[in-house]
């Protein structure tokens, strides 16, 4: 059903168009999770749901998949104003 946008944030990663909010990044640490995983999850995951930010109305989009350790992971994601893909939270399921 999301596979273009899938596809696009899959792009923002191996281009490394993409920045993690400081939440994501204490989420990650707090999980035990690197910049590796994080990437390996959207690379390799999909998207299981999307939400409507209502400060901003912008689309978020809920990726599952799995950790370069193997674990389930999510990390929710939108596309900036400047289609630059931010990274809001992720965490270990």
């Amino acid at each position: 059903m999301f596979n273009n946008i899938l596809n696009q944030i899959q792009e923002k990663i191996r281009s490394r168009d993409y920045v993690l909010t400081l939440h994501a990044e204490d989420e990650m640490i707090n999980d035990g999770l690197t910049h590796f995983d994080v990437e390996n999850v959207l690379l390799t995951g999909r998207i299981v749901g999307r939400q409507k930010d209502r400060q901003t109305d912008e689309w978020k989009y809920v990726v599952e998949g799995r950790t370069y350790g193997s674990e389930i992971a999510v990390v929710v994601s939108k596309f900036a104003f400047s289609r630059k893909l931010v990274i809001i939270t992720v965490y270990v399921k």
